[in-house]
Parts: structure tokens; C-alpha cells; sequence
């Protein structure tokens, strides 16, 4: 147990000394950003001065619409270099998947398809075997039995029911009866 308190308390020793260290590593990188930014922005921005004559000011208002004109090109050059990059890059690994042979599957869906349909579908104009079952199967010709010759005669048992319902068919009863 003893061994195992060392060895905690030196991890969590080591733990903070490194989170030191991270800190003062960003700190140092946020500074140096920002010693970079101030020397950009001297180099290419120099100090605005600004002129008594409103004749000058109107020619310093020219030069930075003129400046303003040309970043906007610029900025549009590297807008469309950018897409046709991107594009060559799809391109590309499109050409790379199909050299691999490896191809994202469609997402599939499901299909009402007959045997036939699907052979035709698959084989072209080579199927020719007709996958219908029931054209295969044997005509069996059943023999009439005295059975299906009573339930013939009697019929639609609906019609019977409604020929004894009320008066009249308890008349051809009772005609019937006697």
C-alpha cells in the first residue's frame, strides 16, 4: 500500500507539472501570435494619416476604394481556384476507388419482382425459360361425388333462407308437410 500512495502522489506530481507546462506553452504561443500580428499589420498597414485638404482626402478615399477592389479580386481568384481544387480532389478519389475496385453501395431498396421479371432482368435476352409453376402442373379432372351434387342442387343457402322466411315460406312448409 505504501508503494502504491508513492506512486500516486508522483503520477499526480507529474500530472501537475505537465499541466504547467501546457500553460505556460500556450501562453508563450499566444504571445508570439500576437508580437506576429502586430509586425504583419505594421508591414502592410502603415499608419493612417489623415490629410487637411479635402482634395486629398478625396484622393486617399480613391486609392482605398482601389485597394478595397483589388483584395475583392483577389479573394474571388481564391474562392474559384479553391473549388476547382476541391473538385479535382473529388474527381481524383473517385478515379482512386474505381482503380481500387471498391465502391460505396447504394442504399437498396425493396422490390415486387416476379421469378420471371427478375431472370429477364438479370439474363437479358438469353432467358428463356418460363418460371411459371402453375403452367407446369397437371390438369387432375375430379370425379363428381353424390356430396358436391347435393350442395349443387341446394345452392346459395342465402336464397333458401330468404324463400322460408315470412309467410310465404311457412306456407310451402306446411304445403310441403302434408
Amino acid at each position: 500500500q505504501k508503494k502504491s500512495r508513492a506512486a500516486t502522489a508522483r503520477r499526480q506530481h507529474l500530472k501537475s507539472a505537465m499541466l504547467q507546462l501546457a500553460v505556460s506553452e500556450i501562453e508563450k504561443e499566444t504571445a508570439a501570435k500576437e508580437v506576429e500580428k502586430q509586425n504583419y499589420l505594421a508591414e502592410h498597414c502603415p499608419p493612417l494619416s489623415l490629410p487637411g485638404s479635402m482634395q486629398e482626402l478625396q484622393d486617399l478615399c480613391k486609392k482605398l476604394h482601389a485597394k478595397i477592389d483589388s483584395v475583392d479580386e483577389e479573394r474571388y481568384d481564391t474562392e474559384v481556384k479553391l473549388q476547382k481544387t476541391t473538385k479535382e480532389l473529388e474527381d481524383l478519389n473517385q478515379k482512386l476507388f474505381d482503380l481500387r475496385g471498391k465502391f460505396k453501395r447504394p442504399p437498396l431498396r425493396r422490390v415486387r419482382m416476379s421469378a420471371d421479371a427478375m431472370l429477364r432482368a438479370l439474363l437479358g435476352s438469353k432467358h428463356k425459360v418460363n418460371m411459371d409453376l402453375r403452367a407446369n402442373l397437371k390438369q387432375v379432372k375430379k370425379e363428381d361425388t353424390e356430396k358436391e351434387k347435393d350442395l349443387r342442387d341446394v345452392g346459395d343457402w342465402r336464397k333458401n333462407i330468404e324463400e322460408k322466411s315470412g309467410m310465404e315460406g311457412r306456407k310451402k312448409m306446411f304445403e310441403a308437410g302434408e
